[in-house]
């Protein structure tokens, strides 16, 4: 058992921080057994972890990230989605059938998700299963959580980044077999890159494969106005772009999670409700690659799950506490434009960027009893916060803090030191 004592702020509900000054979290076998502001006389006695006058908070979770992509991050920001693609992401990515270049990368994506605070995360990799399985085994070696997805393509795609469904069905089984346990940190995830890139036969083998091993889905969704178009032209027997993906089993048979549905509304949003289909909003890959402004606010209150990802590359940075501001001043600007939709408050941002989230992994994103402790400790002295309240601190610290004040990481109750690179 592990007892630590800190500034507590979580968020059991989007609409309010839970704050628990000076207060404990008890652990037990990386399990949270409860949150205290006085230790009951049981525990009194038993050794405690003072962080002192430093913030406790959940850990972040990134929800929809291309690892290959990592060196592109910061570049190419001046095109949209299917040119940038073409001119940028597939030759990088073709790069990855090299396992020196692979590792090389992926060690320093790994660490730099470790510097940003994120302790879980949804990855794209490549087409390559033996990349992909470094991947896989550079998270499981830092104490990482992570569902890596074995991308899946064969049409629309450079002659390096096409396999034929045998080929994928079979390297998919492969990463299965050796990933796909129960309680792992590290587990394998279906993950046909859009409809564009995977033929029906392709989608349909994926979705076969999804329902025999039930494995959980990623993909990207109503993205951009253009892409959105050649999938109809694509699928013109699905009603939309959601219905393509549920006509192969690949929209919330299993656990699903959609990158971007910038454009989602009307009967794609239906779909999503009634198949438990999840966003990963990713605020600052929609702005760089002129993708749109999802409506965050029309999800919620639809009742539609929410996680934030930060997307790299498309995205230019891997901190989810600044994707937490870019998706407040998003919903800022729709609502100057809709004042019927309000804004994002600082709490909702939080919650959906930890609890709200953290759901696709179970029991994580919070201090309630139950759930898994993933946890960051803040030391933001440096931000120079007399004075301030609990959550004015936390605030600062999103908007103003980096990396630098993160002093402690936890991962399922294990402290995850630096890995190497």
């Amino acid at each position: 058992m592990n007892i630590y004592k800190a500034h507590i702020v979580f968020t059991p509900q989007p609409q309010r921080f839970e704050i628990i000054e000076n207060g404990y979290v008890v652990v037990e076998n990386g399990i949270v057994q409860g949150v205290y502001s006085t230790l009951p006389k049981e525990l009194s006695g038993m050794p405690v972890v003072d962080f002192g006058d430093r913030l406790l908070i959940p850990a972040m979770n990134d929800m929809h990230v291309h690892a290959p992509q990592f060196r592109n991050q910061g570049i190419a920001m001046d095109l949209e989605l299917l040119p940038w693609l073409n001119s940028y992401t597939f030759p990088e990515e073709s790069r990855y059938s090299d396992t020196k270049y692979a590792e090389r990368m992926y060690r320093r994506f790994v660490r730099e998700l470790w510097r940003h605070g994120t302790m879980r995360s949804v990855c794209f990799a490549t087409i390559h299963c033996e990349s992909t399985r470094i991947l896989m085994n550079l998270f499981k070696e830092a104490g990482m959580g992570a569902f890596v997805g074995k991308v899946d393509m064969n049409r629309n795609s450079p002659e390096s980044l096409t396999e034929t469904v045998a080929d994928a069905i079979r390297d998919n089984e492969c990463l299965i077999a050796e990933y796909n346990s129960p309680g792992s940190l590290v587990r394998p995830i279906i993950t046909p890159r859009f409809i564009p890139s995977c033929t029906p036969e392709m989608l349909q083998a994926l979705g076969e494969l999804a329902r025999r091993y039930q494995l959980p889905v990623q993909s990207h969704l109503s993205e951009n106005c253009d892409e959105i178009a050649w999938v109809a032209e694509l699928e013109p027997e699905s009603r939309n772009y959601g219905d393509a993906y549920l006509r192969y089993g690949l929209f919330g048979q299993t656990p699903t999670i959609m990158a971007h549905c910038v454009w989602t509304a009307g009967e794609e949003l239906e779909l999503m409700k009634r198949h438990d289909v999840m966003v990963a909003h990713c605020p600052t890959s929609n702005l760089n690659l002129s993708s749109g402004m999802a409506t965050i606010r029309t999800f919620l209150n639809e009742g539609v799950k929410v996680g934030l990802g930060s997307d790299i590359s498309g995205g230019h940075d891997l901190s989810i506490f600044k994707m937490i501001v870019y998706a407040i001043q998003i919903s800022k600007m729709q609502y100057c434009q809709d004042k019927s939709k309000p804004f994002l408050t600082l709490s909702e941002a939080f919650w959906i960027a930890t609890k709200s989230a953290g759901q696709f992994f179970g029991k994580v994103g919070s201090f309630e009893e139950g759930y898994d402790f993933d946890a960051l400790v803040i030391d933001d002295k440096e931000l120079n916060h007399d004075n301030y309240s609990l959550p004015h601190r936390l605030e600062r610290y999103i908007y103003l803090g980096d990396d630098r004040q993160i002093v402690h990481r936890f991962c399922k109750g294990k402290e995850i030191t630096e890995p190497e690179v």
